[in-house]
């Protein structure tokens, strides 16, 4: 009998590993991709730049996983009804992130972010023009990536090999 393959699971994006973020940003990616030239959706619904912006890319994830857990084949048959209206949904939220970011077609940055009472004033948001989208998220993937891989590197050096224990 042949083993099934890994049910979905959510993502949390704040734990990954390098190596298993590169291979989700990569899924998402290719998903997304698929998502907005099926359903022919405009950048105010999703943007090029998503990936840029938590908000954007933790509703897509949330998005995707709906999706493979409806498709599934061992799911029930009206499923895929749930998933379209749940979609239908989130294209208002995904409108609202967009508009919120202020990310456009041509250009992006970062989304501003509201200083609270006591808080240090928030660095100037400037917009950046990005002239290939695919290369953008590339060198995006490498440096997130890259960030982790530090991280995990950072903690195992202060990890005590005899104990497990962080030193």
């Amino acid at each position: 009998m042949p083993m099934l393959p890994e049910p979905p699971h959510p993502i949390n994006w704040n734990l990954l590993r390098a190596d298993d973020a590169e291979h989700e940003w990569l899924e998402l990616n290719q998903w997304v991709n698929w998502l907005r030239k099926t359903y022919g959706l405009p950048a105010s619904v999703v943007p090029p730049f998503w990936y840029r912006h938590p908000e954007l890319l933790w509703e897509l994830s949330a998005l995707h996983l709906h999706w493979l857990c409806a498709y599934d084949p061992e799911q029930n048959g009206s499923a895929p009804l749930g998933w379209h209206r749940d979609f239908a949904d989130a294209r208002g939220r995904l409108r609202d992130w967009v508009a919120a970011s202020g990310t456009r077609l041509d250009r992006d940055r970062p989304t501003r972010q509201t200083v609270w009472p006591g808080e240090e004033p928030a660095e100037p948001v400037e917009d950046i023009a990005i002239a290939n989208r695919d290369e953008d998220f590339v060198q995006f993937v490498v440096a997130d990536v890259d960030r982790r891989r530090q991280a995990e590197r950072d903690f195992y050096q202060h990890l005590d090999p005899d104990t497990g224990e962080l030193t």
